[in-house]
């Protein structure tokens, strides 16, 4: 997976725009993540803040297709890119990704691919988890690999904490 390599790891700028369409930025990097049904975290692709998602979401979706088989790949408008469609497809995956006009029509989704697309919650459920309970808000460490390291041990936790739930 030498596409992982590429993606920069180094401390910068990052800016994205919340619901409302306001900008937020950051000094410092971005995790970006695969999780399955249950908020499960599947694979994790740590960056500097400035990479767009759309640039890790093929390596992740390499990374991912090693680990577990899987029918969809769930993304919002920020990868609607011809590439990713036509990788996910070459997985033999589902892709239902929202549809970014960019200066035109919005596309809407059928009602069964949009009860599905309500699934992506998952991932920014698993998010929010992280930054409220696991640390991931308050890393108090400096340099990729210490964050990094910081961040995976929340991950492994509420993988933990998501499987166990689903025993019980």
């Amino acid at each position: 997976m030498d596409n992982i390599a590429d993606l920069p790891t180094q401390c910068d700028f990052g800016v994205k725009k919340n619901s409302k369409g306001h900008r937020n930025g950051w000094i410092g990097y971005k995790l970006h993540l695969d999780c399955a049904d249950g908020d499960i975290p599947i694979s994790a692709i740590f960056t500097s803040a400035s990479v767009h998602d759309s640039q890790a979401a093929i390596p992740l979706a390499q990374m991912s297709a090693e680990r577990v088989t899987s029918f969809y790949d769930l993304m919002d408008a920020a990868y609607d890119a011809p590439q990713i469609h036509a990788y996910s497809g070459n997985l033999g995956h589902v892709a239902i990704i929202d549809h970014n006009p960019r200066s035109g029509a919005k596309k809407l989704m059928d009602p069964a691919t949009k009860v599905r697309f309500g699934q992506r919650s998952t991932v920014e459920r698993v998010n929010g988890d992280l930054k409220d309970n696991f640390g991931g808000s308050t890393i108090r460490v400096k340099g990729a690999s210490k964050v990094m390291t910081h961040l995976m041990f929340g991950l492994l936790a509420i993988a933990a904490k998501q499987i166990c739930r689903m025993i019980v």
